[in-house]
């Protein structure tokens, strides 16, 4: 059936037909519209298939081997809520042979963005740039998906946790190692994890293109859960339908201790290029607390375009 069919099918469908169902697999219920039903879900290969996904991460990847442009828009918060610190620039990544860089093509910042030798007063504009941007020449680079999204190995201090922080947001569901009493809680598919999560599935369109809906969120304490033990608070994803790439995410993710925190939402986009998946929004809005760094509260969104090359 054509996506028109579907939205039909969605508009005028009975409301009976939105009923939900539950199936169980390797102890995790999952609610199932009456949609996915009637499609004849294979819904054991399904979560198979979202454990196994590296779609999202390779989109990533695929930035390292492309040229794009991208507007960057940072802002930094006070305690009071007041902007204390900002950057709007517009900046454009090149390629000679094997090598990229990006270029500045305008920039303004307010406040303390910048330290005095010229390097980033805040974490997230660290952690930004280590994504989107590299002033000096790298080479070698491809777009091959590690199992590990790199791994911690040769990596400390500040390194290691942005490191730490790609695999929770590339990867959300895989353990990550290294984080001060966090154990395994990433690892939500996890039988010791699992139980700690509602898991639903369902059918919907989304730009222009029909996804399955997996949506996963943390058990109040009402249904047994404990807030305590959730690192991923909620995680909504859309799969192509055809061929399973992960076109958009949103998530919420928190962790407190007395070393490491924070609590993050973050909302990401993706488009194709060339039969390539590439991120075209990131929107992010969070808060992180170091024990060797202040707490610092912030936003920013990433719109990437004008993707050439490979």
């Amino acid at each position: 059936m054509s996506i028109q069919g579907w939205i039909g099918l969605l508009i005028f469908a009975p409301l009976s037909l939105f009923a939900q169902l539950r199936d169980t697999v390797d102890g995790r219920v999952i609610t199932l519209s009456e949609i996915v039903i009637r499609k004849n879900t294979d819904v054991r290969g399904f979560v198979e298939k979202v454990k196994k996904d590296t779609s999202f991460y390779k989109a990533f990847k695929n930035l390292r081997i492309l040229e794009f442009t991208s507007y960057n828009d940072i802002r930094m918060f006070d305690r009071k809520g007041r902007v204390s610190a900002s950057l709007q620039s517009h900046t454009r990544q090149e390629r000679t042979g094997n090598c990229r860089v990006t270029k500045k093509i305008n920039e303004e910042t307010t406040g303390d963005f910048y330290a005095a030798d010229g390097s980033y007063n805040y974490y997230t504009a660290a952690l930004y740039s280590s994504l989107f941007w590299s002033f000096t020449p790298v080479c070698g680079e491809t777009n091959k998906v590690e199992s590990d999204l790199g791994g911690l190995s040769g990596l400390s201090g500040t390194e290691r946790h942005k490191q730490q922080l790609k695999m929770l947001f590339f990867n959300p569901g895989m353990r990550i190692p290294g984080i001060p009493l966090m154990g395994d809680k990433a690892a939500l598919f996890d039988d010791d994890m699992s139980k700690w999560y509602n898991f639903s599935i369902d059918i919907a369109e989304k730009g222009g293109h029909l996804c399955y809906v997996f949506t996963v969120t943390g058990k109040t304490r009402e249904e047994g859960g404990d807030p305590g033990m959730l690192v991923i608070d909620r995680m909504t994803t859309w799969f192509d339908y055809t061929d399973f790439d992960v076109l958009s995410r949103n998530y919420a993710l928190s962790y407190k201790a007395g070393v490491y925190s924070f609590d993050v939402d973050m909302d990401v986009e993706l488009s194709r290029y060339k039969g390539l998946l590439v991120p075209s929004v990131i929107r992010y809005n969070g808060g992180w607390k170091l024990i060797t760094r202040k707490k610092e509260q912030g936003v920013f969104t990433a719109t990437l375009t004008d993707f050439a090359g490979r």
